[in-house]
């Protein structure tokens, strides 16, 4: 057993090597909206990995997911900017992701204490609220005009359109080539350390507390510094993929940051597979490329009008929305565990069906020599 050990290792880590590979591909051979796809699904993913922790492991409804991803974009927008204290954007974006922090940490008392429907109708009223602040805020967020997000610069180096202009391969770097990149870090960042909450003390009491919190409070689990540590902690990854949006879209304003992202959200983790960071991801770039492909090719799909078409015909956002709406009912009634589950079991069926080395025909093996019998020794 433990000589085959280091070959798992092995594979494992050239297949993290060859993916990561192939992710750096893109920039060099995309054009710019296939890497705008890209980025909106990363920064999406990130936020959905943080609901998914929060609902699929917690067991804590959210519907107020919107609300914290608001804090992160507006609250890097405000931090870096002008009018604003005008702060280095790496701090910035750094200062942001706590302050989404923090916020869950003020409303982690009420999500210590409800839970199931009622916490979905508290964090329901962090939407409404939130979307009242950006609109009559002028002075921090713009206004129902938004404000132009300020590049983020780290180390001289610029993550967006700017001077001097960058040259890889004899690929131009343009906003979308550096920010991909930028995508890809903060994305396995949050990959490998909610894999690593998951699989660590922290995941399995909060499993525990999901499916009883009497039975995880006999077992020595504190419920509600755990519910209020799930909460903060989903709000911090909402902040940073907050702020990857903020980067992504280049003005941030009021009327994104709707109801209708947080019921994305919770589209996301539910036909990606609840409590899991890969069907997390799955799910998050599914609902967010759906539109966004509709968009580009609606002239050459059936019963969908191009936008801003006005004959009353079905456009390619509400198209969108009826498809993964179908894929959420199909997926609640086929596959309760979605997409991550479908892989597993797509991925236990292959190995079953691998072809077995034949089995050794014991009559046509080699005669085994006969054991010497040893005489008994003689006890005094």
């Amino acid at each position: 057993m433990s000589d085959r050990i280091p070959g798992a290792l092995t594979g494992r880590g050239a297949r993290i090597v060859c993916l990561a590979v192939v992710l750096c591909l893109p920039p060099f051979y995309l054009d710019a909206f296939w890497l705008r796809i890209g980025l909106f699904s990363m920064a999406a993913a990130i936020g959905a990995v943080g609901l998914a922790l929060l609902t699929g492991t917690a067991g804590q409804l959210s519907l107020g997911h919107a609300f914290f991803l608001a804090t992160g974009a507006y609250g890097y927008t405000w931090l870096a900017g002008e009018p604003g204290p005008g702060l280095p954007p790496a701090l910035a974006a750094l200062l942001a992701v706590l302050l989404a922090g923090a916020a869950g940490g003020l409303f982690s008392p009420v999500a210590a204490r409800v839970r199931g429907i009622y916490l979905g109708i508290a964090t329901l009223a962090l939407v409404f609220l939130g979307h009242h602040v950006l609109l009559t805020a002028d002075s921090v967020t713009g206004g129902f005009n938004g404000r132009s997000v300020p590049p983020l610069t780290l180390g001289g180096f610029t993550f967006g359109a700017g001077d001097p202009e960058l040259t890889v391969l004899g690929v131009p770097f343009g906003a979308e080539e550096r920010l991909w990149f930028l995508g890809l870090a903060l994305f396995a960042f949050t990959w490998f350390t909610a894999r690593g909450l998951l699989r660590g003390r922290p995941g399995r009491a909060l499993a525990a507390l999901r499916d009883s919190e009497t039975a995880a409070a006999v077992m020595g689990v504190d419920v509600a510094r755990h519910r209020s540590a799930a909460f903060v902690v989903s709000s911090m990854y909402a902040g940073l993929a907050g702020v990857l949006l903020a980067l992504s879209f280049r003005r941030v304003v009021p009327d994104y940051f709707s109801l209708v992202l947080s019921v994305d959200y919770l589209a996301m983790i539910v036909i990606g597979g609840l409590g899991s960071v890969a069907g997390a991801t799955a799910g998050a770039v599914f609902v967010t490329a759906l539109p966004l492909l509709m968009t580009r090719y609606a002239d050459q799909l059936p019963l969908v009008a191009a936008p801003g078409s006005a004959d009353g015909s079905v456009g390619p956002t509400e198209a969108a929305r009826y498809l993964y709406g179908a894929a959420i009912v199909l997926v609640l009634l086929y596959a309760p565990d979605g997409l991550h589950g479908l892989a597993r079991r797509a991925r236990d069926r292959v190995r079953r069906r691998r072809p077995r080395p034949p089995a050794t025909d014991p009559a046509l093996s080699p005669p085994q020599p006969a054991a010497t019998a040893r005489p008994k020794e003689h006890t005094p």
